[in-house]
C-alpha cells in the first residue's frame, strides 16, 4: 500500500518551435499544469493536458488547478493507504474533470511504480520496445508551405502524416499532398469542424485513400458519425467523442467509428486509457495514441501506452524537437526508421531537468494533508 504525503502543482510554459493551428485556434506556446506526488518512498509526475482556455474541451488550466487543489488532492490525502485500483473510488465524488484526474492518477502511478522499481510499460502490459511515430501537421497559411512541412517530416522519417483540416481548407490541400506523395500513410483531422451537411467534402476525400478521417463532426454526435460512416468508404476515427471506455464501446457498437484515438489525458488517465484499449481490441478495432502537444513527461506516458498490443497504427508520438527547442525532460528522439524507444526505467522512465523546470515554471503551490 502507498500513502501520499504531499502534492505540488506547477504551471509551466514552453514556446513552440512553430505555431500550431487547428480548426479551433492557434497555439504558439504550451502552457499546462504539472503535478508532483510525494509518497514515503518515491515521487511521481503527471501532466494535465488541459489548455489555457476551454476551447478543445470543457477543462482548462485554472479550472484543473482548482479541482485538484480543492477536491481531488484532499480526497487522496484522506484515503490514506491506497493502490492504483482504488483511485476510481477515491475520485468518484468528483463528476467529470477527466484531465484533472488524469494528471493526479498518472503522478500517483509513477510514484507507486518507482517504489516497486517497475516500469510503466511493463505494468500496462506493453509488448513493444519501440513504437512507430506519426506527426500531426497544423493548418498552414498556404498549400506550398504545407507541402514544405510534409516534405520535411517525411525526410525525418515519420511513418504517418496527419493533416489538420477545416471548412475551406480541406480537399484542395489533401489533393496536393496526395499528388506529391502517392504512397504515404495519410490521414486528416477535422477537430469536429463539420456537420452532416458537409457530406460532399467527405465523399471528395474518399478519393485520396486516406487511413482515416478523424473526428469530423461534433464530439457529442455519435449517431451523426454513424450516419456519416455509412455514406463514405474512409474509416471514421473518433477522438474528442471518446472520453471513457463506456463511450468507446457505445461508438463502436453503433458504427460511429472503425478506429479509436486514445488520449490518456482526455479519458481520465492511464488506467482508463488501458480500458479503452481493451474495449476496442475486444471488438477488433485498431487504436492509436493521440497527442496533446505534451512535454517530455506526457510524451513518456504516451510512449508506454502506445506500446500495448492493440496500438497497431502510428500515433502522435513525435520527437520533442517537433514542438520544443528544449523540453523539460531529456528529449524524446525519433530514430531515422520512424520509431521511438519506450522508456524502460522505473515509473514513467523520465524526470524533469531541475534547471529547465525552474525556467519554465510560471507559478507553483504545495499541498499537504
Amino acid at each position: 500500500m502507498t500513502r501520499v504525503r504531499a502534492i505540488e502543482l506547477r504551471l509551466v510554459g514552453l514556446p513552440l518551435v512553430r505555431p500550431f493551428r487547428t480548426s479551433f485556434g492557434e497555439q504558439t506556446r504550451k502552457v499546462c499544469v504539472l503535478v508532483r506526488v510525494e509518497t514515503d518512498g518515491a515521487e511521481g509526475w503527471g501532466e494535465c493536458v488541459a489548455d489555457i482556455d476551454p476551447g478543445f474541451s470543457e477543462e482548462f488550466n485554472e479550472g484543473a488547478w482548482l479541482v485538484i487543489r480543492t477536491f481531488l488532492a484532499p480526497a487522496l490525502f484522506a484515503v490514506g493507504d491506497v493502490e492504483p485500483r482504488d483511485l476510481d473510488g477515491v475520485f468518484a465524488g468528483v463528476r467529470g474533470n477527466p484531465m484533472a484526474k488524469a494528471a493526479l492518477v498518472n503522478a500517483f502511478l509513477d510514484a507507486w511504480l518507482r517504489e516497486r522499481d517497475r516500469s510503466l510499460a511493463g505494468f500496462l502490459g506493453a509488448d513493444k520496445e519501440r513504437v512507430a511515430c506519426g506527426v500531426s501537421v497544423g493548418i498552414a497559411p498556404t498549400t506550398e508551405e504545407l507541402l514544405d512541412h510534409v516534405r520535411g517530416y517525411l525526410e525525418e522519417g515519420y511513418r504517418r502524416i496527419k493533416l489538420k483540416i477545416e471548412p475551406g481548407t480541406d480537399v484542395e490541400r489533401v489533393a496536393a499532398v496526395r499528388a506529391a506523395h502517392p504512397d504515404i500513410l495519410l490521414s486528416v483531422d477535422a477537430n469536429a469542424a463539420y456537420t452532416l451537411n458537409d457530406l460532399h467534402v467527405f465523399r471528395a476525400l474518399d478519393r485520396f485513400s486516406l487511413l482515416m478521417v478523424e473526428q469530423p463532426l461534433g464530439h457529442e454526435d455519435l449517431v451523426e458519425h454513424a450516419k456519416l460512416q455509412q455514406e463514405i468508404r474512409t474509416d471514421v476515427c473518433l477522438d474528442e467523442s471518446i472520453r471513457s471506455a463506456a463511450l468507446a464501446a457505445s461508438a463502436l457498437e453503433i458504427g460511429a467509428c472503425r478506429i479509436v484515438n486514445v488520449k490518456q489525458g482526455r479519458v481520465g488517465g492511464l488506467l482508463e486509457a488501458k480500458r479503452v484499449h481493451d474495449v476496442a481490441r475486444a471488438q477488433g478495432a485498431p487504436v492509436w495514441c493521440g497527442g496533446m502537444l505534451e512535454t517530455g513527461l506526457g510524451r513518456a506516458v504516451n510512449l508506454a501506452l502506445a506500446a500495448l498490443p492493440g496500438f497497431t497504427l502510428p500515433g502522435d508520438t513525435s520527437s520533442s524537437a517537433r514542438y520544443f527547442t528544449e523540453d523539460i525532460t531529456e528529449p524524446h528522439v525519433m530514430a531515422p526508421d520512424g520509431t521511438m524507444p519506450v522508456p524502460g526505467g522505473p515509473g514513467i522512465g523520465v524526470v524533469p531537468k531541475a534547471d529547465r523546470l525552474a525556467e519554465c515554471t510560471l507559478r507553483s503551490e504545495a499541498l499537504a494533508p
